[in-house]
């Protein structure tokens, strides 16, 4: 390729390299240094397994293009590179040479895959909500109508006891029952329709807040919360029922056995900001609400994490492990997404809830009329 040409390579955001037959680099635009962390005056020279680790498969990509003298994309592309690792997509392309050259040059153009791998992975989480709900439905209907039975013939039989030391029995039978009744119904309950009416998210978060701290005085609650934020259209209680059981298993982490926070350094994060252009339940939304919950706490166990929206998954041995099952189950029925990172010191729930064209056009209307 001409200098020109290279010069006209420095402007794209894309990364992209140059190699020859041999695989081996010529140049790398500034996005790609930025990419991969590297200089191109250090890489240039290099073969590419000297680049990059596990380079068989993008070896493999561009001696395809060579072959057939076409373009080819790699679209699932794992690159070990300085000490880490990226999943991208590499598209090949053979390009012309100057006269005095010889052999061929490839352009290798990479792009990010996260984007997609991160939709993909909130189709398998709505997959796995369904699935949830299903079994959960199922479940608590076989359960109830013969816990009915189960707490109707201890009543009966409480009532012609003549013992009174007996009844402490009927006693243990009838509250066991009312709890497992009260559990079936909390199961059942995500399963009516949201009630949609204009919500405003810092509303519900202060309502939490102010339960939270009345449970859990200990415990610091800081906000850091974007005011622009335009309204959603949602149920009010479901929202805050999803908020609230997010927040008060942070806030039972960082009390519980498991941490080892001094006393007032126990800290709760409520944050919101504005997403753009993002997708949510296989739907592209200009602009979505983002919620942040993040503690300072010990960190989920590592062993429950792929199951931690799961019903009856609980790291607590006195958990009922429903709290983030009904969390997803809701913010589902808002055809939003909920996802969550954890390491000891820094656990971090992600709440996406999208904005809908009338929302936007009400708070163009509201900003208008200031």
């Amino acid at each position: 390729m001409t200098p020109a040409a290279l010069s006209g390579l420095d402007l794209l955001a894309t990364a992209v390299m140059l190699v020859d037959e041999k695989q081996k680099v010529h140049y790398m635009n500034p996005a790609a240094e930025n990419l991969f962390e590297l200089s191109s005056a250090n890489v240039a020279g290099l073969m590419l397994g000297e680049v990059f680790d596990d380079s068989g498969v993008l070896a493999a990509a561009v001696d395809y293009a060579r072959a057939n003298n076409c373009s080819y994309t790699e679209h699932d592309l794992a690159l070990g590179v300085a000490g880490h690792r990226l999943h991208l997509s590499c598209t090949v392309t053979p390009v012309g040479l100057e006269q005095s050259q010889r052999g061929e040059n490839f352009l290798l153009e990479f792009r990010h895959i996260e984007q997609q791998l991160r939709i993909a992975r909130e189709e398998r989480m709505l997959d796995q909500s369904q699935a949830n709900r299903e079994l959960i439905r199922n479940l608590a209907h076989e359960i109830k109508n013969p816990l009915g039975g189960i707490r109707g013939a201890a009543q009966l039989l409480d009532r012609e006891l003549e013992r009174p030391s007996l009844h402490e029995y009927t006693q243990v039978i009838m509250k066991e029952a009312d709890r497992l009744q009260s559990l079936m119904d909390r199961l059942l309950t995500p399963h009516r329709l949201p009630r949609p009416a204009q919500v405003n998210l810092h509303e519900v978060l202060e309502r939490v807040r102010s339960v939270i701290l009345a449970e859990y005085p200990g415990i610091k609650i800081r906000r850091d919360y974007d005011t622009s934020l335009p309204s959603l259209t949602g149920d009010k209680e479901q929202l805050i029922q999803t908020v609230l059981n997010i927040v008060r298993n942070a806030a039972q982490a960082l009390t519980g056995k498991g941490s080892s926070l001094p006393a007032g350094k126990a800290e709760i994060v409520l944050r919101t900001r504005i997403a753009r252009q993002v997708t949510l339940a296989r739907r592209r939304f200009r602009h979505a609400l983002a919620l942040e919950i993040c503690d300072n706490g010990p960190g989920i166990a590592e062993d429950i994490r792929e199951r931690v929206f799961y019903p009856l998954v609980s790291g607590r041995d006195d958990g009922s492990g429903l709290g983030l099952t009904l969390a997803q189950n809701f913010i589902s029925q808002h055809h939003g997404t909920i996802t969550f990172e954890s390491e000891p010191g820094n656990t971090c729930f992600t709440i996406l809830l999208p904005v809908n064209d009338k929302d936007e056009g009400g708070r163009m209307r509201d900003e208008a009329g200031k």
